[in-house]
């Protein structure tokens, strides 16, 4: 059995930090980074690509809604032609770096309230997807695992787009299949013994909801938000339970990542 560990990361800007990507690099297979909307900015855009490729990392375009402020995890009424654009606008700013690296986009994966929008709301859905389709048809589209991420993932197929379905160690579901709303108590987790477990439990097809009601998961990556303050030892803990369970850690694409599996860790 095998599955990927990315993480959404490379959102520093300017003169604040976020999250410690040098120490949270080495202990993943994919990544995510930021494309200056909801976090990141050009010079964290380049040293983070840098950093990915020294460690041998698929690289995933995170775009999301043009809110800093917000950190991306704000609603906003973007049309769906302004999402189709604020995508390609995003995409195209790592490629441009990716180019001077000589490395591939393995993946596209929104980023907070606009991952969820494109999973609920059809229109918004096809925008992002013909964005994907159109500017980078090679790149694999990131949907949630589990019923709620079914709509996105059709969509996705009927466009010819490879699609990896994402579960999440660190958040909690509700019993629809949906990420809990961060308002809600024990939505986020951050005891890296407890996200370790669940990692296991979603990579056997499974998960928990906050109801107690189990929810059936076909996991092709899981994620753990770099912005967590436990990450690194969140991820690092990820990695040891899913050795102990006899899981290897590869690049969802097979691609620049693939090469980093857990026995040679």
């Amino acid at each position: 059995m095998q599955t990927d560990l990315n993480a959404d990361a490379g959102e520093s800007f300017g003169n604040w930090t976020a999250g410690d990507d040098q120490a949270l690099f080495p202990e993943l297979t994919s990544v995510n980074l930021a494309l200056g909307f909801h976090a990141g900015d050009p010079v964290t855009l380049h040293s983070s690509v840098q950093l990915a490729v020294q460690h041998g990392l698929g690289i995933g375009a995170h775009p999301g809604y043009p809110d800093l402020q917000g950190f991306g995890r704000r609603a906003m009424s973007l049309s769906p032609d302004e999402i189709y654009a604020a995508t390609l606008y995003q995409i195209g700013a790592l490629q441009a770096f990716l180019g001077l690296a000589g490395a591939p986009l393995q993946h596209v994966k929104a980023h907070g309230a606009l991952y969820m929008r494109i999973h609920e709301d059809a229109q918004a859905g096809a925008a992002f997807c013909r964005a994907v389709r159109e500017l980078v048809p090679q790149a694999g589209l990131v949907t949630l695992a589990g019923p709620a991420g079914e709509a996105l993932r059709q969509q996705a197929q009927a466009q010819e787009l490879t699609v990896w379905r994402e579960a999440f160690p660190e958040r909690a579901y509700i019993a629809s299949g949906q990420l809990a709303p961060r308002s809600l108590p024990g939505s986020s987790i951050h005891d890296p013994q407890e996200a370790a477990r669940r990692a296991a439990e979603m990579a056997q097809g499974r998960v928990t909801s906050l109801e107690g009601q189990p929810i059936e998961l076909q996991v092709d990556t899981l994620c753990i938000h770099g912005d967590n303050p436990q990450a690194v030892q969140i991820a690092r803990a990820v990695r040891a339970q899913l050795a102990e369970e006899g899981v290897t850690l590869r690049a969802m694409g097979g691609g620049a990542g693939a090469g980093s599996l857990l026995a040679g860790h």
